[in-house]
């Protein structure tokens, strides 16, 4: 008998409700519903619409309801730091800011007055950020923490709309930094530095915590009268690493790629030491006692700015001829450290890249292709350098990575793969929708244990790892080490 879960991927930039159907030894997703979430510009504020995403979820599940199947459960996950304030009688407190406002800096300012860098990696295991759940607190007006009676992160907001409970899922709360992953619970030391009620933090539950039906008056409205919620990996990175393809005893690690870039793996616990604050990575909760291990990369940004620039000279290229002529140019001619700061903003990025080979005395990429060639090849070689970091700090190898985010480049795939010297494996595009309903079915009891819902996972997608076959980019990655130490 087929059992029916609702999986609601709340993105920055798009969301999905997604329906999950379990047949004994597969999982199937299918898409229902798909909007856009676009931030508002309210005078010099941005801000979230949080009702227009609230009604997208809603008819996503009047769309699931009008098949009239029984569905068990219904979770969402969404990104991480932003959060919804309610009173009492649970009003949304408005606006809700977005992360990129001008505000968070101040606060992250602010945190940074009260408390060192050092105290706050030792407390939280994560790095300073101005878009974090603290930082923005540092900025809230008091007035409106005056009249806030609970916080609560996106995700593990709109569960509370939908059930009418209140919990915070740990793999979001870790990522506010406010939770402290050592004692597993929130951090009295940061709320008592800022002056904060501990009240408008709410109590903690593991991923896969029952928090009660629907309310009434939604189950009338969607047909979905004996569905429950549940707070699963609350937190989109948590719950796409458990709908990746694990083998079972392997050693992973995985690279999320987007604009921007996150790079880690899974441990069993934080690992908090001046190495690791040094070289920049994080410690946030996974799925039951796990912890995810990692640090911001350069993502495709750069890539995308000099597509964007083209563009803007009329010299638009299509990305299939683009990657073309990115394979053609010569092979390691000219290499950019990504993490150069010139890359960070916009501007001409061609122009960039080939100030940064002159400057290093290398030869100057002329053409779209070499220009291509080189950031694809560097970003490959950076992401080989994160990956020996990883580790170093955890002291095992890994085995394999796994890329998620769905990257379209099959040439930047490749340079992965044989930059890394590991064999790859494109997770699949519904990872964070697959991990959040498999433990949505480990909640219910319908699956026994994580094991179990990997080997599920492996029958329900066909994945065929890329292999490194190419010896030169050792001598290539010696180059880029020179590149950053400089």
């Amino acid at each position: 008998m087929s059992k029916y879960y609702v999986a609601c991927n709340l993105g920055a930039e798009s969301g999905r409700v997604m329906l999950g159907t379990l047949n004994q030894e597969s999982l199937t997703m299918s898409e229902v519903r798909r909007f856009q979430n676009v931030p508002i510009q309210e005078k010099d504020s941005l801000q979230w619409n949080i009702p227009q995403l609230y009604e997208e979820v809603l008819q996503g599940l009047r769309a699931i309801g009008a098949y009239e199947e029984a569905v068990d459960s219904i979770s969402c996950d969404s990104w991480a730091g932003d959060y919804l304030l309610f009173e009492s009688d649970a009003t949304l407190i408005t606006p809700t800011y977005h992360r990129c406002d001008r505000r968070s800096r101040e606060g992250l300012q602010k945190v940074l007055s009260l408390v060192s860098r050092e105290a706050l990696y030792q407390e939280t295991g994560m790095q300073p950020a101005p878009g974090s759940t603290l930082s923005q607190l540092a900025a809230e007006k008091s007035r409106r923490l005056a009249r806030a009676e609970r916080l609560l992160p996106v995700a593990d907001a709109f569960n509370y709309l939908l059930a009418g409970v209140a919990r915070c899922e740990r793999s979001l709360a870790g990522a506010t930094q406010l939770y402290n992953p050592v004692t597993q619970g929130w951090s009295s030391r940061l709320l008592n530095a800022l002056g904060l009620p501990a009240k408008l933090l709410p109590p903690l539950v593991p991923a896969g915590a029952e928090l009660g039906p629907l309310q009434p008056a939604i189950a009338k409205s969607t047909n979905l009268e004996d569905t429950v919620v549940v707070a699963s990996c609350s937190d989109e990175t948590a719950a796409a690493l458990m709908g990746l393809p694990v083998l079972e005893g392997e050693t992973w690690a995985y690279l999320r790629l987007g604009s921007w870039a996150s790079m880690g793996t899974q441990v069993a616990e934080p690992i908090i030491t001046e190495a690791s604050r040094n070289q920049g990575f994080t410690n946030e909760p996974g799925y039951g006692s796990s912890m995810r291990f990692s640090k911001q990369a350069v993502g495709l940004w750069i890539l995308e700015e000099c597509r964007r620039f083209w563009k803007t000279q009329d010299r638009e290229i299509d990305d299939t001829l683009l990657t073309h002529l990115a394979g053609s140019a010569p092979a390691f001619e000219s290499l950019i450290n990504p993490a150069d700061t010139r890359f960070v903003t916009a501007g001409d990025m061609p122009l960039k890249v080939q100030a940064f080979c002159r400057e290093t005395r290398q030869p100057v990429p002329r053409k779209p292709g070499a220009v291509i060639r080189c950031i694809l090849e560097s970003l490959a070689l950076s992401y080989r350098q994160t990956l020996e970091e990883i580790e170093e700090l955890t002291g095992r190898p890994m085995a394999r990575l796994y890329l998620l985010g769905g990257s379209s480049n099959d040439l930047l795939k490749h340079f992965i793969a044989n930059a890394a010297r590991r064999p790859v494996v494109a997770a699949p595009p519904d990872a964070n929708a697959m991990g959040n309903t498999v433990v949505q079915a480990l909640a219910l009891g319908h699956l026994k244990s994580p094991e179990q819902a990997r080997e599920i996972i492996r029958h329900s997608v066909k994945t065929e790892p890329l292999l490194p076959y190419a010896t030169a980019w050792d001598a290539a990655f010696a180059r880029l080490k020179e590149l950053r130490a400089a």
